[in-house]
């Protein structure tokens, strides 16, 4: 089947799906899309903590153990800052504009375009297309589809994780992990004096992390050099409650959030982290991110390589949903679009990068599932 990867995109950006809102009215449009493309489709939903309904799609064309998967995510990042509406997808010259046309509605519409356009008789082994909701805030979509889903249970053996990496293959990447320290303190005016300052109670814990945050740069334990930068790039923010300047803060929550990389020392820096927070008596949850990483030489880079005349594969610096896929499917990321043009105002992916990847997503195809 062809189908028009620019007019798909299109289509897509066109459906508000921020995370923040359901998701499923662009995943009835991908449903209906890959269903006449002559996928077996199964459609899993769940509520996320906030109430509202999501939707995880996972599609497969032919039959058999293995095979190759396209993963990509249906949700975007707010569209606040743009001066215009953000779902009114534009074509300007060679590049299409809309939220989420670059992360990752353009990648979604290529991998779709190259799945349906391999003929189903040529298919050795099945090609999966899982579209999944959350992974610009949580990645649970990604989690729910690896637990419950029947028709991905099995298979692929190997897999592309479409975000956008200038169509350069991508073997490994950093995580996202964060803690959350709260200091208690009580409101009161300030002319009193009555009042406990919860930021000050904070004060000397962020003293600390910054010191912690300039060893770490050079301490040879915590790096890793395939990554630019090598170090895990912590950092922090303060939310007092927008407490008023004459109003002592009663409650102060410090964000300290840094990027592990595969084979660094993550959890050692969150016990750390955890450890300094109780020393000054403050509160701390921590959730710890999965780094990606497989070997340069291995099968599915090779194969990404290979199609896209890349002289070798790179990292990156930013977060994927391979962390829930990679126990079980040999991955490589690797999609159209600049990772600097995504969650930007007039956010867009070039025409010909999208393009390119329908050619280059269907020669993997070719090699991986074809007679």
């Amino acid at each position: 089947m062809n189908i028009d990867a620019v007019e798909l995109t299109r289509q897509l950006v066109a459906i508000d799906s921020v995370s923040r809102h359901s998701n499923a009215p662009v995943s009835d449009l991908l449903q209906q899309v890959l269903e006449g493309a002559g996928f077996e489709m199964e459609r899993l939903e769940y509520d996320d903590p906030d109430g509202v309904r999501k939707v995880n799609l996972v599609g497969r064309r032919g039959a058999g153990a293995g095979g190759f998967g396209l993963f990509s995510h249906s949700d975007t990042v707010p569209g606040d800052s743009w001066a215009g509406n953000p779902w009114a997808p534009r074509v300007d010259g060679d590049r299409l504009v809309g939220l989420g046309s670059c992360d990752m509605k353009g990648p979604l519409a290529a991998a779709i375009a190259a799945a349906a356009a391999v003929p189903e008789q040529r298919l050795a082994r099945p090609v999966y297309v899982v579209v999944t909701a959350d992974e610009e805030v949580s990645g649970r979509g990604a989690v729910d589809v690896a637990a419950r889903s029947r028709l991905y249970r099995g298979g692929p053996e190997f897999g592309v994780i479409t975000e956008p990496t200038r169509m350069i293959p991508v073997y490994a990447h950093k995580a996202s992990s964060l803690c959350f320290v709260t200091a208690h303190g009580r409101a009161a005016h300030s002319s009193t004096g009555k009042g406990i300052n919860a930021t000050f109670l904070m004060a000397p814990f962020l003293a600390e992390i910054a010191l912690l945050a300039k060893e770490i740069q050079h301490d040879e334990s915590f790096l890793n050099y395939e990554f630019t930068p090598p170090h895990n790039c912590l950092n922090v923010t303060i939310d007092d409650g927008a407490t008023r300047p004459n109003v002592t803060a009663a409650k102060t929550v410090c964000t300290v959030g840094f990027r592990p990389m595969p084979g660094d020392r993550s959890d050692d820096l969150m016990a750390i982290i955890e450890e300094k927070a109780g020393r000054h008596g403050l509160q701390c949850e921590g959730h710890a991110g999965k780094a990606f990483r497989v070997p340069p030489d291995c099968r599915v880079v090779e194969a990404a390589r290979q199609a896209t005349g890349a002289e070798r594969a790179e990292t990156v610096g930013f977060g994927t949903d391979a962390f829930a896929f990679m126990g079980n499917v040999e991955l490589v990321v690797l999609g159209p679009g600049d990772i600097a043009q995504a969650h930007t105002e007039n956010e867009y992916i070039p025409l010909p990068e999208l393009h390119r990847a329908v050619d280059v997503y269907g020669r993997m195809i070719d090699e991986i599932c074809c007679r």
